[in-house]
């Protein structure tokens, strides 16, 4: 097996890479206790109304009907090309009343265009109790995935794969949380679905180099950690670029063309692809050789 003719020294990046990324998951913390997470409907507990009008109306017009109503509405979004005069309404209040505050949509709606002009495609009520519920099972299911993932990498492979790979994993999805933190951007249960998918997309990277230091220590028994796994990046390096660059292409399509509805999973999933490429090139494969040298300093 010959070396690439092209070699970088990715192992002895690691420290410049922990440095920025130590950087932005501080920020994170910081950001997290001054601003805090705006959760979505899912999670902090309203109502989501899905419209559908006959005739043509404008967005600006009903978010200027609901706010002279004052109805308490948190977001109103277009559904699909405006062709379809479909839309849809998140409501939340602190009174308690989301049947009230349901019920009043209705009523303005009415009140405006007649009760034939519109049609309610879905009515969702979600109190606060069950909101906080969602919120905590939807953590709990990260962290039960990333815990299933460090099990079968140790079962796997070995030992020492695990860590990196938890480690790259827990720092994408921080740092994918910080940037809707920064830009306030809903967090609902939409983008619990993309970090779990994005979870799922960095592991299967970080496996397969994984793969790779697992078959050049076979057929290279006398090279270092940190040459095998060095090795092993600029081997695996050409086919995580071109699956990367393949992801994040569609990724950029549909955050761009497909409308508000998924703006924010794809906003999640075009971060994530690009931080899970720099978690397991910067991140993961190289602490595999840091975890190592901790474990041998610990048993001499």
């Amino acid at each position: 097996m010959s070396t690439p003719k092209k070699y970088v020294d990715y192992v002895g990046m690691f420290k410049a890479a922990a440095f920025c990324s130590l950087l932005l998951i501080i920020g994170t913390v910081v950001m997290y206790f001054t601003k805090g997470i705006n959760y979505g409907v899912d999670f902090r507990g309203g109502v989501e109304v899905q419209v559908k009008f006959k005739e043509k109306v404008a967005l600006s017009e009903l978010r200027d009907l609901m706010n002279e109503k004052k109805v308490a509405l948190s977001q109103l979004q277009s559904i699909g090309d405006e062709s379809q005069n479909e839309f849809l309404l998140k409501l939340e209040t602190d009174k308690g009343d989301l049947n009230a505050v349901s019920t009043q949509v209705s009523t303005v709606l009415n009140e405006k265009y007649g009760e034939n002009s519109y049609e309610i495609l879905k009515n969702d009520i979600v109190g606060p109790k069950a909101g906080a519920e969602l919120r905590t099972s939807a953590f709990k299911a990260l962290a039960w995935a990333i815990l299933a993932i460090m099990i079968y990498l140790a079962l796997r492979f070995d030992y020492k794969f695990a860590p990196g790979a938890i480690a790259a994993l827990i720092h994408d999805v921080t740092i994918i949380i910080g940037a809707f933190i920064l830009t306030q951007k809903e967090f609902s249960l939409q983008i619990v679905a993309a970090l779990l998918a994005i979870i799922g997309y960095s592991v299967n990277d970080t496996v397969v180099i994984y793969d790779r230091v697992r078959e050049i220590e076979v057929s290279h028994p006398g090279l270092s950690t940190a040459e095998t796994v060095n090795r092993a990046l600029n081997e695996t390096m050409s086919r995580t670029i071109i699956t990367s660059m393949t992801v994040l292409g569609v990724s950029l399509v549909m955050l761009f063309l497909g409308g508000s509805v998924i703006h924010d999973f794809f906003f999640a999933m075009t971060i994530g692809v690009i931080l899970g490429v720099y978690s397991t090139i910067f991140i993961a494969i190289p602490m595999t050789v840091i975890y190592e040298k901790l474990v041998a300093k610990k048993a001499a």
